[in-house]
């Protein structure tokens, strides 16, 4: 399952609620008819219930869904902390150069040295753009991801290299 967001609060009395999106477009989520909702992004693939969306749109900065069954604010209230997320071969395919984070996830890092860095264990939105945090054993690594320190993404060799010292 690749995670797209989360249900961050209920919104009004009639069962909608707030979504942060993890990620640039949410707005195609609306093709997709059916959302998938768990209560941990690293749920088992059994654990995520599918859920028909029935309205999706921007709120001001931020956006709103309601969901066919979710009729009340208690029900909105059932879905806070919720993660969103979509098997891969339900969303649509990325443009050159973007990735989805969950293709990044488990990616093995290395520098312009070859050294390697670690695995990238997950990544995080920091307003300004997204990092890599990348493990290898007890040491953590934050790491932009913008292109002054990423250089490549090879998906298919699962590597991703960086211009980034060992030692930083």
């Amino acid at each position: 399952m690749i995670i797209l967001g989360r249900i961050v609060a209920p919104f009004g009395v009639k069962g909608w609620v707030k979504i942060h999106p993890f990620g640039d477009d949410p707005l195609s989520w609306s093709k997709m008819p059916q959302w998938w909702l768990a209560d941990q992004p690293d749920a088992p693939a059994e654990s995520w219930q599918g859920i028909k969306l029935a309205a999706f749109r921007e709120h001001g900065a931020g956006l709103v869904a309601s969901f066919e069954g979710v009729d009340d604010r208690n029900a909105a209230e059932a879905l806070q902390g919720h993660y969103i997320a979509a098997p891969r071969e339900a969303l649509p395919e990325p443009d050159a150069d973007e990735f989805y984070w969950g293709d990044l996830i488990g990616l093995g890092v290395v520098n312009q040295a070859g050294e390697a860095l670690g695995t990238v264990e997950a990544m995080m939105s920091t307003g300004a753009h997204d990092v890599l945090q990348i493990r290898d054993g007890d040491t953590e690594r934050l790491i932009p991801f913008v292109a002054a320190y990423v250089l490549d993404v090879d998906l298919t060799n699962r590597t991703i290299r960086v211009d980034w010292q060992k030692d930083w």
